[in-house]
């Protein structure tokens, strides 16, 4: 039998090239529908991730970050194609169609020299406000009356030039005048050279000034703007840290005080009655569940000292201590932000007294009246005015400071100290920023 050959054998060598070019098509084909399929197959994903970012920047209040693509804020480099410009002046060099071509030469070198000069210099604050700054322009200006005076054609082409580097270094009300002075000079020149068929080049040149100067003063507000957002920020982040920190501090300091004065008193009586050893126990872990509960209000932001809670956890406090409460209220009630200002101040002198004083009665008024509420809350024992007040009473003073109150506190002649807070009745919600 005739021994069975291979398709590829039978084929000349074109052919077999031929099949395997389609054999490769082929497969580019399926690699592309692969491609295909697998994009499709991620779009999804790729999409729900990109909302789920946009929601959380709306979440932040972030605004969307425009400006900051790829082709970022203008710089120097956004005035340099500008020069083409000039390209005509410079065919009119090259083809011999200038008088005094060296002339021409230098004058075109030291035009670009000094345009280069400014645009790098318009966007340093620094340097753009410097003399010097003041004088290249005043060059550049000397150098084009020149040029386009002694050559005019597309020498004049050089008037938007200036008027676009005026505009770049120069700010305020002293832009118009400028822009006016140059195209003046544009307009003078022009006609001396060029006549009337020369009046698009005042155009030119005032509109070239003007349009560059808004585009940089928009630019730069922008970027104020932007600095500014990023600056209230970091002290949103600041004010919550110290929000929190205060927050903290008058928590904690209350509920431990407590904690460890009942403890002590249940190690007492232990040995002769459990069962009101118990019941400390239980008070202490009743105050442990409500300082939890405290503390997760606090890290969320919606917490508020009440003042009648306040009043009603220091007598718990001060009888714990062995300490006799004598609470006294008068006036009408208080709105709801006074009310949690003062609350943060019968804590922080409650938790002092049971802490520091020793005292054997600690009375607590509240002085209400139409436009200011009182509070004085004194002690017996050995007060601690000769120390310096703690972060408690000066966090405390800051808050009131800032709602339009005051907070003074100090040792009482004869022994004792005293803690007292005024405010307006209608406090400021800023003095307590987030207190709750």
């Amino acid at each position: 039998m005739t021994e069975q050959l291979s398709p590829p054998a039978l084929l000349p060598d074109g052919a077999v090239v031929e099949r395997e070019a389609g054999t490769d098509m082929r497969e580019q084909c399926r690699s592309k529908a692969d491609w295909k399929a697998e994009w499709k197959a991620e779009w999804p994903a790729r999409k729900a991730a990109w909302r789920a970012s946009e929601k959380a920047r709306k979440a932040r209040g972030d605004a969307p970050d425009y400006g900051r693509g790829p082709m970022g804020p203008p710089n120097a480099f956004a005035l340099l194609p500008w020069l083409l410009l000039g390209m005509g002046a410079v065919s009119n060099l090259v083809h011999g169609q200038t008088p005094n071509p060296w002339i021409g030469v230098l004058g075109l070198l030291a035009f670009n020299s000094l345009y280069v000069t400014l645009a790098f210099r318009a966007f340093d604050q620094r340097a753009r406000q410097a003399p010097a700054t003041r004088w290249c322009l005043v060059a550049l200006g000397a150098v084009t009356c020149t040029l386009a005076g002694a050559y005019g054609d597309s020498w004049l082409l050089f008037f938007p030039l200036l008027g676009l580097a005026a505009g770049a270094v120069i700010r305020g009300r002293r832009l118009a005048q400028v822009m006016f002075a140059i195209s003046a000079l544009a307009g003078v020149i022009g006609e001396m050279r060029e006549g009337w068929d020369a009046i698009g080049i005042v155009y030119g040149t005032f509109l070239s000034g003007m349009v560059t100067a808004s585009i940089l003063a928009l630019s730069e507000t922008v970027r104020e703007l932007r600095d500014t957002r990023q600056e209230l920020a970091r002290a949103a982040v600041d004010q919550e840290r110290l929000r929190f920190s205060r927050d903290l501090h008058d928590l904690l300091g209350h509920t431990l005080s407590v904690i460890v004065v009942k403890s002590e008193a249940a190690r007492r009586i232990a040995p002769r009655d459990m069962e009101a050893a118990i019941g400390q126990v239980r008070d202490i872990e009743t105050v442990g569940r409500q300082a939890l509960t405290e503390i997760r209000e606090a890290v969320t932001g919606y917490r508020e000292a009440s003042l009648a809670a306040e009043l009603d956890r220091a007598r718990v406090a001060l009888s714990a201590a062995g300490i006799e409460p004598r609470v006294h209220r008068s006036g009408p009630p208080l709105p709801p932000q006074t009310a949690a200002l003062l609350g943060w101040v019968v804590r922080e002198a409650a938790t002092n007294a049971v802490r520091h004083s020793g005292a054997a009665t600690c009375d607590i008024e509240v002085q209400g009246a139409a436009e200011r509420v009182r509070l004085v809350i004194t002690d017996d024992g050995r007060g601690v005015g000769s120390t310096p007040p703690g972060s408690g009473l000066t966090g405390l003073g800051e808050r009131l400071a800032a709602a339009g109150g005051t907070l003074t506190s100090g040792p009482v002649p004869g022994g004792g100290f005293r803690v007292t807070a005024e405010l307006p009745v209608e406090a400021g919600a800023e003095g307590d920023e987030r207190t709750g």
